[in-house]
């Protein structure tokens, strides 16, 4: 049953986080579901004045406010005591946007614009909830649990570092475009297609790895076609390399439209990224996934876990694997039916695709509550 069909009432949610599309993009599957689940709700995003992260929302729709914040993790004193000093002014700003939006619930999703809009929520006493994608929490997100009314995990193993009384695993909210892609039939075009994707701003090692691969078993290959985002740094390089090669390629510095990407995919090459890899298992493709070395606690490491784990992926540390290893092991996956079926089986099994409804059930929950006692 919709929520509309279930006579909800409209509900006001204010969202903030940032940074990354990682934190972004589920924030961005959980209000369409809200708005699309009942009339008369509305949302509201509160984020830095990255450029990513106003364009992102802003092209999906959404109103934008910003404040001024500051990070703390890995900075140097400098930069410490200016995060500081306007922390008092992040706070502020954060109270004076909740007074004048009345949010129901004030949720976050990460970085570290999340810190003071989550604070001043809780001063003002409105229901608080955070949305943890990754295996292991930020700095952020592991302090704001202790505070918040509710914690929803992605992912079973970070919530041994929540209060288990807060934690719910809800899964990682997916774009509506990549769940309804996930409930179609697998694109037939009569050979594999390899996706090959770096996250927002791309991986200039995967890319060189990738590229190496191709060159190393470069007849294989040419029975294969590639669809490559590489960043803005490496877009001219890995279209020369494959044209120079011979490879049937696509190649963009950043894709919008990633459901198209994943239709026409049949296995990708991926960091791990945990909203990477929460859309890929909902389209059900298997992965080979190359975690960034430099994330913070190697929770992108830890993220892989629970897909090669699973027989949904094989995983290699960047430092561990050279272009001729990693071409054996697409070639492998591409070209052995019973090992490629069974790990898209395994990959399709670990989908949550109603992640965005948990979530918002939470915030209506919440919501309700609160009514109640007042």
């Amino acid at each position: 049953m919709s929520a509309a069909a279930a006579g909800h009432k409209g509900l006001r949610l204010l969202i903030t986080g940032g940074g990354t599309g990682g934190h972004l993009f589920p924030a961005v599957a959980t209000a369409e579901y809200l708005l699309q689940s009942g009339p008369g709700s509305h949302v509201l995003f509160i984020g830095t004045t990255r450029r990513l992260d106003r364009d992102t929302l802003e092209r999906y729709g959404f109103t934008v406010k910003t404040i001024h914040s500051h990070g703390f993790k890995g900075k140097n004193l400098a930069e410490l005591v200016k995060a500081l000093l306007v922390l008092p002014v992040s706070l502020l700003e954060s109270c004076v946007h909740i007074l004048a939006f009345k949010p129901d619930v004030v949720m976050g999703v990460g970085g570290y614009v999340t810190g003071p809009v989550i604070a001043a929520a809780w001063l003002l006493r409105r229901p608080t909830i955070v949305h943890e994608q990754n295996s292991v929490p930020g700095l952020a997100n592991r302090k704001l649990g202790k505070l918040v009314d509710r914690v929803c995990l992605s992912l079973p193993q970070s919530e041994a570092y929540f209060p288990s009384a807060r934690a719910v695993l809800t899964g990682n909210p997916v774009r509506n475009s990549i769940i309804e892609l996930g409930g179609q039939e697998p694109h037939s075009h009569g050979r594999r297609t390899l996706a090959v994707l770096g996250g927002s701003q791309g991986a200039h090692a995967v890319n060189q790895l990738v590229v190496d691969a191709v060159r190393q078993h470069v007849e294989r290959f040419s029975e294969m076609a590639i669809i490559h985002q590489t960043g803005p740094d490496d877009e001219a390089m890995v279209k020369q390399a494959y044209e120079e090669l011979g490879i049937d390629h696509r190649v963009a510095a950043f894709f919008n439209d990633m459901a198209e990407i994943y239709r026409l995919a049949d296995m990708l090459v991926s960091r791990a990224g945990a909203t990477t890899l929460a859309e890929i298992a909902v389209v059900g493709k298997p992965a080979i996934l190359i975690p960034y070395p430099y994330a913070a606690d190697g929770h992108q490491t830890k993220n892989s876990i629970w897909y090669t784990d699973s027989g949904a992926a094989v995983m290699f540390e960047q430092h561990d694997i050279d272009g001729r290893r990693l071409g054996e092991e697409i070639l492998a996956i591409a070209f052995d039916e019973q090992r490629y079926h069974r790990m898209a089986r395994a990959m399709k099994s670990l989908a949550i695709t109603d992640a965005a409804g948990r979530i918002v059930a939470i915030c209506r929950e919440l919501s309700e509550q609160k009514h109640h006692v007042s």
